[in-house]
């Protein structure tokens, strides 16, 4: 999917809210839990699969259905971001990336929904330079130091980057 005002593809991890589940198969059931009997009787967990990529979340931890979904959506967009790589890879930073990267600090909570697309978008980048930092960065204009910390705010991220290191036979990311 590419965006109309650039040209470049947009990761699904950027994608709208309504666009992202357009592409997604949704399955309501049943989990266990919290929740008293309201949790056994009623169809609140959500199961999420993004049809082209078939990468999959889910949520049942709330007794709301419609939080479910929120929740299994958030995840939904970090799983991605971390599953699928673009395939246009000499971007430029986003729009969103040069708004949350002042000064080369970047400033982001993983807890914020731009999370998942400043992510994805370093992600992409790290991979165009075959997983190297410093480059990655300042194509990204921000420090080697503030790239390594957003990949530490998701653990599975970094473990991404330190394996694909690895097999190149650079020295891990701490």
């Amino acid at each position: 999917m590419t965006d109309a005002g650039d040209g470049q593809e947009i990761h699904p991890a950027c994608l709208p809210e309504e666009k992202l589940l357009c592409n997604c198969e949704v399955h309501r059931t049943r989990r266990s839990g919290p929740g008293g009997q309201h949790r056994n009787k009623v169809e609140t967990a959500i199961v999420l699969t993004h049809r082209p990529t078939g990468i999959r979340a889910e949520a049942s931890e709330r007794r709301r259905q419609a939080d479910n979904q929120r929740v299994a959506l958030r995840r939904l967009r970090v799983n991605l971001a971390l599953e699928h790589r673009s395939t246009h890879k000499a971007q430029d930073p986003s729009q969103l990336w040069r708004e949350r990267c002042r000064g080369g600090k970047l400033h982001v909570s993983v807890d914020h929904a731009d999370f998942p697309s400043l992510l994805s978008k370093a992600l992409d980048l790290l991979e165009s330079h075959d997983w190297n930092i410093p480059p990655a960065a300042e194509r990204l204009g921000c420090t080697s130091s503030q790239l390594v910390n957003l990949l530490r705010k998701e653990p599975r991220a970094l473990s991404l980057v330190n394996a694909k290191r690895r097999s190149r036979e650079l020295r891990p990311l701490r």
